[in-house]
């Protein structure tokens, strides 16, 4: 769709009236990307930090993984949720944290891959937890991107 330039190709599109469009938005597609892919886990990380589950987190999650002081890992997947959502969102130590959202998810996914492919499930199914691993990982290999606080600071991990 896009030439050697990353000027849309209006004459590929069905609907060519778009191309501006999409020339306009393109520059910040992965921005909003990464945005979204951080912001999505802040509300669960508050959950966990201020909204009374820890215990919970701590009982159903962490202990049943065989996880040492599951309370203690409780609170860091909540601080991890809550402040490493912000800080993906904002493209703050990008890869540190796309990588430790990897690990959380390739475990979540695993978790509930017995539930199957399915939203229906009353546990859930693996398929929304799969699609934020691959998300995480892609976010991991390509760093903050040009909107973000790690290319205004000059240095990424």
């Amino acid at each position: 769709m896009s030439t050697a330039t990353g000027q849309i190709d209006s004459s590929r599109l069905v609907f060519p009236g778009l191309a501006g469009l999409y020339e306009s938005v393109a520059p910040y597609s992965y921005s909003i990307i990464r945005f979204i892919a951080g912001a999505i886990l802040v509300y669960h990380g508050y959950g966990k930090l201020f909204g009374g589950i820890i215990q919970g987190v701590a009982d159903h999650v962490a202990a049943p993984l065989g996880l040492p002081a599951p309370l203690a890992w409780a609170y860091f997947l909540g601080g991890l949720e809550f402040f490493g959502g912000m800080a993906l969102a904002i493209g703050l130590l990008t890869r540190p944290i796309a990588l430790m959202l990897t690990v959380e998810f390739l475990i979540i996914t695993f978790w509930h891959y017995p539930n199957g492919y399915s939203f229906s499930s009353p546990k859930g199914g693996f398929e929304y937890p799969l699609v934020l691993l691959i998300l995480y990982a892609a976010i991991f290999f390509r760093g903050g991107g040009r909107l973000s606080v790690d290319k205004i600071i000059g240095k990424e991990f």
